[in-house]
């Protein structure tokens, strides 16, 4: 499995919409550059001096750019050839080519030791093979670390969330989550959930939402998401998935007002989250947060869709203010209308809700790289 112990912020990361640019992963002994592929194709590589270099059976788009990680700096595609430019005193790699499989695409996985003295034992080159089906390669000799996700069942306690005469939302979210934690356990994943019961973690909203996403903040965690049910007209139906950002041109702000506590609480924190998203987008940094978040949403959706066959509402950004502060991917998923003639009994259903909760795992799991 993989082991998504901190992801980092690189700078000049998927500025414009490049593809080529790695993700970037810092573990227990060693740094992981994942590029994604076109295709599944062969690899051979090679170090010398402070650079690896990887030519691969198929090219990528150019590109190049600074990397901020222990034992790397920098990196550059051109066609069929990676480099990776090494930090001082680091000499080696490992280099190897993930086939396409579990929700994801063909990957270059790039893993360098973080330590000069790690470092110091010659790489072997990646032969050019077609890789056995496994989700990563660990380096010998380092320990497994279990990648850890913070579940945010939204609202509970003094806050009910949106009621209808089918569903009240603390419920509903409250057992997806505890369900999607389950089915993570068993894949290896530590959960920390931002409450297990019907309680609130403070009666102040701004003070509950910024403890919430504070949880995403401590030690290391992979992602956060917080899972929510939509409440509008009877008509409205479909599932949605929030990143963080200003809403999209014609957005209705009336959601991330309602979720972020409703009526005058929930207009100030979503006026002062809007200040925020507005700053950010000159912030190569926060950029860097916003497209793994992005990648994250867009897994999410697509699998809940798959697994439901609901009306299909798309990937979008608001100012929520529970995702405004984690320095982690970090999404809002409304997993249905609770006011919906239609979604609203299936809600209440502990089948369906198991289906969600299914499908979310494996979102998750998919971001993560993990079986």
């Amino acid at each position: 499995m993989i082991r998504t112990v901190r992801t980092l912020l690189l700078g000049g990361l998927l500025l414009g919409g490049a593809h080529a640019a790695p993700r970037v992963g810092q573990h227990d002994g060693y740094t992981r550059l994942v590029f994604d592929l076109p295709a599944a194709t062969t690899a051979s590589s090679r170090v010398t001096g402070q650079s690896v270099t990887v030519t691969l059976g198929a090219p990528l788009k150019a590109e190049q750019g600074p990397l901020s990680a222990s034992g790397v700096t920098a990196y550059a595609v051109a066609g069929r050839t990676v480099t990776v430019t090494l930090a001082k005193g680091h000499a080696s790699a490992k280099v190897s080519v993930l086939p396409a499989g579990g929700g994801q695409g063909a990957r270059l996985v790039i893993d360098v030791p973080s330590s000069a003295a790690a470092s110091a034992v010659p790489a072997r080159p990646a032969a050019a093979r077609t890789p056995s089906p496994v989700p990563v390669v660990r380096p010998a000799g380092t320990s497994v670390v279990r990648p850890r996700v913070v579940l945010d069942p939204g609202h509970g306690g003094v806050d009910p969330g949106a009621v209808s005469r089918w569903v009240k939302e603390e419920d509903v979210t409250l057992d997806v989550a505890l369900r999607t934690r389950s089915e993570l356990l068993k894949h290896g994943v530590d959960v920390v959930l931002t409450r297990s019961r019907d309680e609130h973690l403070s009666a102040d909203k701004r003070r509950d939402l910024a403890a919430r996403s504070g949880m995403a903040n401590n030690g290391v965690v992979s992602a956060f998401v917080s899972i929510h049910v939509n409440s509008a007209s009877p008509s409205a139906r479909g599932i949605e998935t929030y990143y963080f950002g200003q809403p999209l041109a014609g957005g209705n702000r009336s959601l991330a007002v309602l979720e972020n506590g409703g009526g005058s609480v929930g207009l100030e924190l979503t006026r002062q989250a809007s200040g925020t998203a507005q700053k950010e987008l000159g912030d190569i940094l926060a950029q860097a947060k916003i497209a793994f978040s992005r990648q994250l949403a867009q897994k999410v959706q697509s699998r809940l869709i798959a697994a439901t066959g609901a009306v299909n509402r798309g990937v979008q950004t608001d100012a929520f203010y529970v995702i405004k502060n984690p320095t982690t991917p970090a999404i809002l998923v409304e997993v249905g209308f609770g006011s919906s003639p239609v979604e609203g009994p299936k809600l209440a259903s502990a089948a369906y809700r198991e289906v969600l909760a299914q499908a979310l795992a494996r979102a998750i799991l998919d971001f993560l790289n993990t079986k």
